[in-house]
């Protein structure tokens, strides 16, 4: 596993890797046994395309691949004032980019607007500049918008929500104007689908879906 450095989750990663290495060994899925990557995205004449950060880009793309009508998900970096910024200048805050997903999604059978309904509830948006045990700006939520439609109904979806009463503090989740999206390193790609148990013992930790379901309930 390539080496990732400055976060929590990364200590989290280390410690587990240290603490667990011989039952890593012993249970990580081998190559002909572990989930595989997506395949290349099915041909889709004119894709929608949107960015979303919600913490941890390997939990955002999870959640979204999960998503109806979404045909691919991209890991990568945007808000910054660095050119092809290294995963070391983001998680160090140096670059002044935001951990985020780029989701390519079939028009035909999904829309921004459900995209946004099923973005929510995968975040804690309660909390600004941070996302479960991930700390710092870089990691704080925020929705993209590539166009004046897009800003407005990024705009009616949070104030709705915010006025639905259903959280327990106002919501922070930022709505910014997209600028370059730069794909992070191909081993964040995909990552928990290459590597299930480090994923899964990443998010449990996290308290990820228990902070979720303080918030939102039991799915």
């Amino acid at each position: 596993m390539t080496a990732i450095t400055s976060t929590w989750r990364s200590r989290l990663l280390a410690s587990s890797i240290l603490a667990l290495g011989g039952l890593l060994a012993a249970c990580e899925p081998t190559a002909a046994q572990a989930p595989q990557p997506q395949a290349s995205a099915p041909m889709v004449a004119n894709p929608g395309v949107a960015i979303f950060a919600g913490g941890c880009f390997w939990c955002t793309e999870s959640d979204f691949d999960k998503v109806p009508g979404v045909i691919a998900t991209t890991s990568g970096y945007i808000g910054g004032h660095v050119d092809n910024p290294t995963y070391e200048q983001v998680s160090a805050g140096s670059s002044g980019h935001i951990e985020a997903v780029q989701v390519h999604f079939d028009p035909s059978k999904t829309s921004y607007a459900q995209l946004l309904e099923a973005f929510w509830p995968t975040i804690d948006p309660v909390t600004a500049n941070a996302q479960f045990c991930d700390r710092g700006p870089h990691y704080r939520s925020a929705i993209f918008y590539s166009n004046a439609e897009e800003q407005q109904l990024a705009e009616a979806s949070k104030a709705a929500l915010e006025k639905s009463g259903r959280l327990p503090a106002p919501v922070v989740t930022e709505i910014l104007a997209a600028s370059t999206f730069y794909p992070a390193e191909d081993y964040h790609q995909d990552y928990y689908l290459r590597n299930p148990l480090r994923y899964s013992y990443y998010r449990n930790g996290c308290g990820r879906d228990q902070r979720l379901e303080q918030l939102w309930g039991k799915k």
